[in-house]
């Protein structure tokens, strides 16, 4: 498959991830947690991607877009969990 296939599959999935949205406020701290980290994961693993992508692409544009939308949807998905994470945390815990 060609690599401009591969990146904007890339995107794809980085963009629709959210719609698989959970809801974190009646879940325990420990699946939040687990949740966190995995969403960190996939940060992670798709900024390894986009790096791959980087070094081959001919188009720099759209691994500089690839890398603002990974960046934006998965911060705020972070910072989403983080909240709810942290005030479970002060509700059980810290009381």
């Amino acid at each position: 498959m060609e690599e401009p296939d591969e990146i904007q599959k890339l995107i794809d999935e980085i963009s629709f991830r959210k719609s698989n949205s959970k809801d974190y406020q009646n879940m325990k701290i420990e699946d939040i947690s687990r949740e966190l980290q995995d969403v960190m994961k996939f940060e992670q693993e798709s900024f390894k991607k986009i790096e791959e992508f980087e070094k081959s692409e001919h188009n720099p544009e759209i691994t500089q877009y690839a890398k603002m939308i990974c960046s934006n949807t998965t911060q705020r998905e972070i910072a989403e969990i983080q909240e709810i994470y942290l005030k479970k945390i002060d509700k059980e815990y810290l009381k």
